[in-house]
């Protein structure tokens, strides 16, 4: 009897809940990570005195790419454990190398290069990338993921 009466408390849809649309309903073969479920690159620069990027909003379960440009100008990281831990990572690229990592907590550039991040957004909620050390607010970027 007990068993009955859950299964029709959870039959029952939660009134407000929030639903985020796909960005595609005929993910395949693939799943996620089909081509019709990717967002726009998220593009940021490390520069010396340049701002990060702007803030954005991106979908939970679409696929996206993290384009980090550094031009060189000085030792540069970026952190944002709360960010890496609300992702999951497919792979990281650079200079045509794919790392498969577990986790992330922060990257460096000691030279100039580009370093891309692909990832599926998990967690809704919005997340600081930022330059550790900096207080500009132009050196962070807010990432919500919805």
């Amino acid at each position: 009897m007990k068993h009955l009466a859950l299964a029709a408390m959870l039959a029952v849809p939660l009134a407000g809940a929030a639903t985020a649309a796909p960005i595609c309903d005929k993910l395949g073969f693939a799943g996620l990570l089909a081509s019709c479920n990717r967002g726009e690159d998220i593009k940021l620069t490390l520069a010396s005195g340049v701002p990060l990027g702007e803030d954005v909003t991106i979908q939970s379960g679409a696929y996206y790419t993290l384009v980090i440009e550094a031009d060189g100008s000085a030792e540069l990281a970026l952190v944002g454990p709360e960010f890496f831990r609300a992702i999951w990572i497919n792979e990281i690229v650079i200079n045509s190398l794919e790392i498969r990592p577990m986790a992330l907590d922060s990257v460096e550039f000691d030279k100039a290069g580009v370093m891309e991040i692909s990832f599926i957004a998990i967690k809704p909620g919005t997340h600081v990338l930022r330059i550790p050390g900096s207080t500009g607010e132009s050196q962070q970027i807010k990432i919500s993921i919805q």
